[in-house]
């Protein structure tokens, strides 16, 4: 079995793959969104929200439907991250009053801010059904990702 550091080396590689065959945004996301899921099954929900009229809407996804396509920026986790410009994660999500909930089944999430020329744009937002799923070396995998996500978006304009 491959170690961590290998599975990071592996998602980082296709998800380059991924943004340089890809030339529509919203299909790329919901691959990425797809991509991260297929080396983190225990993520049943990975999906993206951007920044419109200083709301968070719904991007493409993967996951079960959420009844939160529109997020106050000073709203649960996701407009938390947001309004504090940083990644958020949250061990568990019944403990933390900021949370809405989605799905019974959520235990723990991550949400990791998009920038685009320095601003933020959007956010990645990840469910798990495990308790403290997102440690330290998720995080900066999942960082990492993000900063090709971006990397993707800046070339799309």
């Amino acid at each position: 079995m491959p170690d961590k550091a290998d599975g990071l080396h592996q998602l980082i590689v296709e998800v380059k793959k991924l943004a340089s065959e890809s030339t529509n945004r919203d299909a790329f996301l919901l691959e990425s969104a797809r991509l991260i899921n297929r080396f983190f099954p225990q993520f049943e929900w990975v999906g993206f929200y951007f920044l419109k009229n200083s709301k968070l809407h719904i991007g493409p996804y993967i996951g079960p439907t959420t009844p939160h396509t529109i997020i106050d920026l000073n709203a649960g986790i996701c407009g938390a991250a947001v309004s504090q410009e940083n990644t958020i994660v949250v061990d568990d999500v019944n403990a933390d009053p900021r949370y809405l909930a989605c799905s019974l089944e959520t235990k723990s999430e991550i949400v990791i801010p998009i920038r685009q020329n320095g601003k933020i744009i959007g956010e990645l937002d990840i469910d798990s059904s495990q308790r403290s799923a997102f440690g330290e070396f998720e995080q900066q995998l999942l960082e990492a990702f993000v900063q090709e996500v971006e990397l993707f978006l800046d070339q799309q304009g």
